[in-house]
């Protein structure tokens, strides 16, 4: 806290004040013949108190009390100014029971190999002086058991709980350790590669804690969230943040095979902590938990917005698969004089896609689908995602100065990724 602050004072009849250092760079006013007085000293408790107010949640500052008497009456002016039990710590005392830890096994499939590498010994006319035979030598393949853990969450009293992708993709074998001490083995139900996520049924019955559903799209840049999860092994971890920004396209952090715009917070995310639950103040799921930037811009954690991941869900529990619409477009964000979001670019056309067949070319600005404005490629991958595949979109598009309106439709991602 910078520069100097200037509390309120009670002059003593023939007093004059000074200024003199206090805590944390503050300065205090104080009267000559009496030191502190002790309206001071309560500010000064609630000042340094302020810090983890802001964490805690303050109660009501006691009003500076004309003519009270000083400390000596028996006044305790640090008590009760803050509340020792944080929103943080109902938050998780709610979530906590349905998040879990998933432990899962692979086996992977060890290529062949010379045990006699390299040379002299990769020269056949030299093996055969040598009297080595083909064959000779070789280790035949094997299989190994490779062993991954994530964490997930419970959000339907069936036992389905969601998590990434990259957690039980591939996996033989699904154990889900729940907060009580319970394991039970689940079974994947479905896995979406493209958005990282998947849907995880426990086997059997029971009472399966849940948690709530939030809603990602009334997240704003600054709201508190919270990250829960079990990185590194270390059950029921805790982490707290800030949203720090929204609608972080994956293909801008490099991640090309992923369709996602993603919370970014600096909530720890840990290896670990992926599939967990990001929460918002109230305890609700407003994301899940899945990957974090390190080395240069350490720091940075992302999340797969609740909202998009529900869709998702549905589609696995009830097809087992996803459907992902897909013009065949490389979008690029426009902004006008002023900086604000003014459209989307387009920056490159798939030959042979739905795009480039309806004739759109690099350098249009799609200002509107459907009569609705877009003003984002985040806005304009969602419409697409929700028309689904087969539905034709009326594209409206500014270029070389004219307005044009071209039908346009989507088409399934993968038959377009195998035209490519």
């Amino acid at each position: 806290m910078g520069g100097e602050v200037v509390v309120p004072w009670r002059r003593v009849q023939g007093g004059k004040p000074h200024r003199r250092p206090g805590l944390a760079g503050l300065s205090f006013l104080r009267t000559v013949e009496t030191g502190i007085d002790w309206e001071l000293q309560m500010v000064a408790a609630a000042l340094r108190a302020l810090p983890l107010a802001l964490l805690t949640g303050l109660a009501p500052l006691p009003a500076l009390a004309q003519g009270a008497g000083p400390l000596a009456a028996g006044v305790a002016p640090a008590a009760g100014l803050v509340s020792r039990q944080s929103f943080v710590a109902d938050a998780v005392r709610r979530a906590g029971p349905a998040v879990v830890t998933i432990d899962t096994e692979r086996t992977v499939l060890v290529p062949g190999r010379q045990r006699l590498q390299g040379f002299p010994f990769m020269d056949p006319l030299l093996r055969q002086f040598f009297g080595l035979q083909p064959g000779i030598g070789a280790v035949p393949p094997s299989q190994r058991t490779e062993r991954g853990q994530g964490s997930g969450f419970l959000y339907d009293p069936s036992g389905l709980l969601l998590t990434n992708a990259h957690v039980v993709e591939g996996s033989s074998l699904v154990m889900v350790g729940l907060s009580d001490g319970r394991r039970v083995e689940g079974k994947v139900v479905g896995v979406d590669p493209v958005t990282d996520l998947a849907v995880v049924r426990l086997t059997g019955s029971g009472a399966w804690p849940v948690l709530g559903l939030g809603n990602s799209d009334a997240l704003q840049v600054g709201d508190w969230v919270i990250a829960v999860g079990n990185p590194f092994g270390l059950d029921q971890t805790v982490t707290l943040g800030i949203v720090s920004s929204l609608n972080r396209n994956a293909a801008k952090l490099g991640i090309m095979d992923k369709r996602l715009e993603l919370i970014q917070t600096d909530a720890a995310i840990n290896p670990g902590n992926s599939g967990g639950p990001l929460l918002d103040a109230d305890g609700r799921v407003v994301g899940i938990n899945t990957l974090v930037r390190s080395g240069p811009g350490a720091g940075l954690g992302f999340a797969i917005p609740i909202n998009r991941a529900r869709q998702i869900a549905e589609q696995l529990v009830s097809k087992g698969s996803v459907s992902h619409a897909m013009i065949g477009v490389g979008l690029d964000q426009a902004r006008d004089a002023a900086g604000a979001a003014g459209g989307v670019l387009v920056r490159t056309v798939m030959a042979g896609g739905p795009a480039a067949r309806a004739g759109l070319q690099p350098g249009d600005l799609i200002t509107g689908v459907d009569g609705q404005p877009v003003k984002t490629p985040a806005q304009l991958t969602q419409i697409v995602e929700r028309s689904g595949v087969g539905r034709t979109l009326a594209v409206r598009l500014e270029r070389q100065g004219q307005t044009l309106t071209l039908p346009i439709t989507p088409v399934e991602l993968t038959s377009l990724m195998r035209r490519s």
